[in-house]
């Protein structure tokens, strides 16, 4: 089985991207495949796997794989890398279109040369709450965008030990499907430096709905203003929420690397 495939990136958040919505609507990628496409060493290498297929609810569905095989709600970076790649593929003839997801509708919307995205509104669980138990971590605050975060504010992000408390937290009991991770140190009013261990995937340069719940959870703590920059290891996104009930909107840019062919 041949798959052409385009390497996208959102801020250093990798992708492979696959155009399902021909002769491969009916296909559905295993766990090994999804995990193989993205290894780094033996397949293209990537964060994720994103396939776009018809769909009857919106201009497309997407489809999105962790790097470990599992199939995962949402992905805010990749959904940027989507936009663009519907749009210059013919897959959509305009600027603004909707995707469905399994977290439901998203509406990215190409403007210049970044997109912007209707995340829909978050879901909140719980701000400043105990850590997990057996972890000595400081509060944390849980944040749905579709998909799980927990956020910790952290006095120093750069230096904070990811790698080794990422993992603890991402498989805890308390998170029976496993949760995204992001350690935040507050800059100013409207900034807010995030570091990221994302289920499935590890320490990742980027994550799009680890920004937006990281973002709102900044606003919950009443450490941010409505809009301001979330800076990842890859560069920077901005975020606007303003308040219950409302959409959050996650600005930023996707890049195309390049395009090829792989057999399974």
């Amino acid at each position: 089985m041949q798959i052409k495939f385009t390497k996208m990136h959102g801020l250093g958040n990798d992708f492979v991207v696959v155009d399902a919505t021909g002769t491969l609507k009916d296909w559905h990628p295993g766990a090994k495949e999804a995990s193989f496409l993205q290894d780094r060493h033996f397949g293209i290498g990537a964060d994720q796997l994103l396939l776009l297929y018809p769909s009857d609810k919106a201009d497309l569905r997407m489809a999105i794989f962790n790097a470990d095989g599992s199939e995962v709600e949402m992905c805010g970076n990749g959904i940027r890398c989507c936009a663009l790649f519907a749009r210059r593929r013919g897959l959509v003839s305009k600027d603004d279109m909707t995707i469905e997801t399994p977290a439901g509708i998203m509406r990215p919307v190409i403007v210049g040369s970044e997109v912007r995205v209707d995340m829909g509104a978050p879901r909140i669980s719980g701000v400043a709450a105990a850590p997990p138990e057996g972890l000595d971590l400081p509060p944390m605050t849980c944040v749905s965008m579709g998909n799980p975060h927990a956020v910790f504010f952290v006095p120093d992000a750069e230096s904070f030990p990811v790698a080794e408390w990422g993992p603890k937290v991402e498989r805890h009991p308390m998170f029976p499907n496993r949760t995204n991770v992001e350690f935040v140190q507050v800059m100013d009013r409207k900034a807010v430096r995030m570091r990221v261990w994302e289920r499935g995937a590890g320490i990742t340069m980027a994550c799009g709905t680890g920004s937006c719940a990281t973002y709102v959870a900044a606003i919950l703590n009443g450490f941010v203003d409505a809009t301001g920059k979330v800076i990842l290891d890859g560069g920077t996104l901005t975020v606007n929420w303003e308040g219950e009930g409302k959409s959050v909107f996650m600005t930023g840019p996707a890049t195309e690397v390049f395009n090829g062919e792989i057999s399974l």
